[in-house]
């Protein structure tokens, strides 16, 4: 039998209804993916398990789900619990003297090192907020309107104390560079909730002092089959590269295209069993959808003035505030993990005149994303993280006169909000000198299985067989904070 009989058998109906994803089911799409399909056919399970609808993982979710998505706002750099969420009279009172020896003797310092440790009090008020009183700087008035919506967590810790190495202890869980994301375990483990959008979507900004650079293996889906990553949009000028059709491409053209590649590499894959293979099959796909459904997510003219002004933008500028009801909007659409990135928190120095920059930048579209969903009854099946990678030191860093503080891994605080929370609460705490944490100190890996569990995931069985044993987001530690769940 000659290689093309070989290949003309393999394309059989069966084969052939098996094999092709959209370039045969675009028309019907929209009734193969609807919800009211309660016994789907197997070519339409198929069909929605290439899409990414459908978990990859069985029995799946393992819990009653309390929340659907994630919105993470990652406050990159490090910002300061002291100025943030972490008031410390004690440090009031000894600012400017030596540090205990006590305190710091053996501890992991990064650019203090063979420098007078001296206490840094903060430098700005904290105020209480709402019904519960909770504290809260000055510099972020409009958090404080939603006090008794959010959860302070003042007892987090890590375990590494630069930048690149503990964001990548946030985003997977370890520090070890290629595990795969946590916006990309959620996917693996539940699927997506559209097909129009993926179902990971990151969205940067900056403003503030020294801008760190983000690696885009961040968000990487390691290894994880490639369709699971997170995808980056641009808030300025296009989203996407390439997601307008060159002029003179209409998109009947560019869906016959799309068909053709499709089928090529359905002959490879037929031959290779490649899974990556469906991932490119997948992303073709998805691009073309996305041709469609992006520039509608990213117009909003929609958006009546009220809602434009509450988060303090006028739009396509960039800015957090931007991004924030960009996040909005596309959790309204389905996407299932939304992460966005603010640069500028690394204020080594000239602290006082950074923290107003990053605060004024963040503070009014944080409050306003919260509001927003709430109003919208999205809230309750919604989390929002707000946190950065790490904390800053209680001592001071001096350059040229500029006060700042230095990275530090020990203690930092974050907050949540949203489904399954319970709001109005400040959890955990430091000690007096908030070095440490010392009442119930909580690890990345907690949150991560926190995170999980109100998505309905039992964080120890999502796992993942590679290089001969089997791995998870929060490795082999993780506890879920039951006490800050409704």
């Amino acid at each position: 039998m000659s290689y093309l009989s070989q290949e003309h058998h393999q394309l059989l109906r069966r084969t052939f209804l098996k094999r092709s994803t959209l370039s045969v089911g675009t028309v019907a799409l929209s009734s193969l993916l609807s919800e009211s399909l309660l016994n789907p056919s197997p070519v339409q399970a198929e069909m929605k398990a290439r899409l990414g609808l459908e978990p990859a993982v069985p029995n799946m979710p393992h819990l009653p789900p309390q929340i659907k998505r994630v919105i993470f706002l990652s406050m990159s750099g490090g910002p300061s619990q002291f100025e943030t969420f972490d008031h410390k009279p004690k440090l009031d009172e000894m600012h400017g003297k030596p540090m205990p020896a006590s305190v710091t003797s053996g501890q992991p310092i990064a650019q203090l090192q063979g420098q007078d440790l001296l206490c840094q009090k903060s430098m700005f008020k904290f105020n209480r907020h709402g019904e519960s009183g909770q504290q809260i700087s000055e510099l972020f008035p409009h958090l404080g309107t939603v006090a008794d919506d959010i959860c302070i967590v003042r007892s987090m810790h890590t375990d590494q104390i630069n930048h690149d190495p503990a964001n990548t202890v946030m985003n997977t869980g370890t520090s070890i560079s290629g595990r795969p994301s946590m916006g990309s375990w959620l996917l693996y483990g539940l699927g997506a909730e559209t097909a129009d959008l993926p179902g990971f979507v990151v969205l940067t900004s900056k403003g503030g002092r020294n801008p760190q650079p983000i690696a885009t293996r961040q968000w990487h889906s390691g290894f994880l089959p490639g369709r699971y990553q997170g995808v980056e949009f641009y808030s300025q000028g296009d989203p996407v590269h390439f997601v307008r059709n060159p002029f003179g491409v209409d998109r009947d053209s560019q869906r016959r295209l799309v068909d053709t590649v499709g089928q090529l590499n359905r002959l490879q894959q037929q031959q290779r069993f490649d899974p990556e293979i469906e991932t490119r099959i997948n992303q073709y796909e998805m691009a073309f959808r996305m041709q469609a459904s992006v520039p509608e997510l990213m117009d909003i003219q929609d958006e009546p003035k009220h809602i434009l002004d509450m988060y303090g933008t006028e739009g396509a500028d960039g800015s957090y505030a931007y991004n924030c009801l960009l996040a909005r909007r596309l959790a309204e659409r389905g996407v299932r993990f939304i992460q966005l990135y603010h640069r500028g928190w690394d204020h080594h120095n000239d602290l006082n005149k950074y923290m107003k920059v990053c605060s004024n930048l963040t503070d009014q579209p944080t409050a306003a994303l919260i509001q927003d969903l709430k109003q919208r009854d999205m809230l309750k099946d919604t989390l929002i993280v707000w946190t950065g990678e790490f904390g800053r030191t209680p001592m001071a860093q001096s350059n040229k006169g500029d006060t700042g503080r230095d990275h530090h891994m020990r203690s930092f605080s974050l907050f949540m909000c949203g489904g399954g929370i319970r709001g109005g609460q400040t959890y955990g705490a430091t000690d007096e000198l908030g070095y440490h944490a010392t009442e119930n100190p909580v690890h990345v890996n907690d949150l991560h299985a926190t995170m999980l569990h109100l998505l309905g995931i039992e964080h120890k069985k999502l796992t993942y067989f590679y290089q001969g044993r089997q791995f998870r987001l929060t490795d082999v530690a993780g506890e879920v904070l039951h006490d800050i769940l409704v």
